[in-house]
């Protein structure tokens, strides 16, 4: 009776190691640099979250669909054979690529953990691109959540999302959604992509291009848990 009490307790415990992974073949050559949490064990949700997090970077690294990536050491090898070819075509034109990702545990409890990967990707241009990704997992049910899974009503969560939107960002309430210059697409609001929790309540995270231009960067907004928890499938009690 002790040890299945004990197994209760402890079967959503999780511990982590760092995944650090750096290639760059010479000094004038492309460089992928990846420093992510790596879920120790052989359990369900350890291979959840390892299995997310690996094809996060994946899709980052990839550039050619029809030759699609295994694992993260196929992927970097094909992000930096995918320049290899560019700079064999165009020696003159091609700087060297830069992939950096690096990952974080922003929040935890019993319940949910929800882990942040932020890139950097430099393909050529006049600039990099940034990005971050938040991968939620319910404990419990040892699985990654998509988005609409984070809300009891996805439809109302983002009718009181977008009244806090436009507050925070000036907007008359009963004024179109980029009536202040947004580019919502069909002038209607819509929850991002990237929704996550962290210490400090749940980041709603608009990419840029998103909703704005890339010269206004990320668009973020901020609710404290306790204004939420009504909507959230897994609410956040202090």
């Amino acid at each position: 009776m002790l040890f299945l009490i004990f197994s209760c307790e402890t079967k959503n415990e999780l511990s982590f190691e760092a995944l650090s992974i750096s290639k760059k073949a010479c000094e004038d050559c492309s460089l992928v640099s990846i420093d992510v949490p790596k879920a120790m064990g052989n359990t369900k949700l350890a291979t959840s979250i390892n299995t997310a997090i690996q094809e996060e970077i994946i899709s980052w690294l990839s550039f050619n669909e029809t030759g699609r990536a295994n694992n993260i050491h196929e992927g970097i090898n094909a992000f930096l054979q995918d320049y290899n070819e560019l700079k064999n075509k165009y020696p003159e034109e091609s700087m060297p690529w830069e992939a950096t990702i690096d990952g974080d545990i922003v929040f935890e409890n019993e319940q949910i953990l929800t882990i942040q990967l932020k890139s950097y990707l430099f393909t050529g241009g006049a600039h990099g691109l940034s990005t971050i990704r938040f991968l939620n997992f319910d404990k419990s049910a040892k699985k990654e959540l998509d988005r609409e899974e984070l809300f009891k009503s996805e439809v109302q969560f983002t009718s009181y999302a977008e009244n806090l939107f436009k507050k925070q960002e000036n907007i008359p309430a009963e004024a179109d959604i980029n009536s202040t210059g947004f580019m919502f697409e069909t002038e209607t609001y819509y929850l991002p992509e990237n929704i996550g929790y962290t210490d400090d309540g749940l980041l709603l995270y608009y990419e840029p291009y998103e909703i704005a231009s890339y010269a206004d960067g990320a668009i973020t907004l901020l609710i404290p848990f306790q204004e939420i928890n009504s909507y959230l499938k897994l609410p956040v009690i202090y």
